[in-house]
């Protein structure tokens, strides 16, 4: 688990804008989400170029968190990063520029669906109630990316909790979008992974900041418990 918390000036700058770090005082279960974004064997697994080994300890508590929320009468949602024919040809700028080519051909083959870095983590807990959901983009919420918020309009809900990996890429980019679609929004700081201590309070904060109403695993269970 990360050893990270956000940053003094963003706790002190949020206590003087809207009297404390947190933003929500309650959420509504059956109009709650839990988004579990990306946990599969291409960012768990050993040895994968993508390994975030972090993220393999937050597994527990993501698995708290959606339990909960089942019990209360919400929903969990796991998204899959995926790439896929569409996904090279809408996204040049990524696959022709952020990857070198062993690491952009690694990337393509471990996140192809069918492929075995494509699968969900099989620690997690995942019942027939659940959606899993592929995404094209770190964002499941950008254009072309997913069928993401037209599933979850169709279902009433106004509230996300985000968890998963990496916690500034594929979590803090879904979660930014998110807000400004006018959900709220909860980022879960002991249940979002990352490559380092250092990257991950850098994102605690930037979400704290504006964005999210940061909490932990067992404050989120104690607003999901008051209903």
């Amino acid at each position: 688990m990360h050893k990270a918390s956000i940053l003094k000036q963003v706790r002190d700058r949020a206590k003087r804008n809207r009297g404390g770090v947190a933003v929500f005082d309650r959420l509504s279960p059956p109009h709650t989400a839990h988004i579990v974004i990306d946990l599969q064997y291409g960012f768990m697994g050993e040895g994968h170029i993508t390994e975030v080994p972090i993220a393999r300890t937050i597994v527990p508590n993501v698995n708290r968190i959606s339990a909960a929320l089942r019990a209360a009468g919400g929903f969990v949602v796991f998204t899959q990063h995926t790439v896929d024919v569409e996904a090279i040809r809408t996204w040049p700028v990524f696959f022709e520029h952020f990857c070198g080519p062993e690491r952009r051909a690694w990337f393509i083959d471990a996140f192809t669906p069918g492929n075995a870095g494509h699968a969900l983590w099989s620690e997690l807990e995942v019942t027939q109630e659940d959606l899993i959901i592929q995404k094209r983009r770190f964002s499941a919420f950008a254009p072309g990316s997913s069928q993401l918020h037209a599933r979850l309009q169709e279902r009433g809900i106004d509230t996300l909790i985000i968890s998963g990996t990496l916690s500034q890429v594929c979590c803090e980019s879904t979660a930014r979008d998110a807000m400004m679609m006018n959900y709220k929004v909860f980022f879960i700081s002991d249940a979002c992974a990352t490559l380092t201590d250092a990257e991950q309070r850098a994102t605690l904060s930037a979400m704290a900041h504006v964005f999210c109403d940061v909490r932990s695993t067992q404050s989120l269970l104690s607003l999901i418990d008051v209903g």
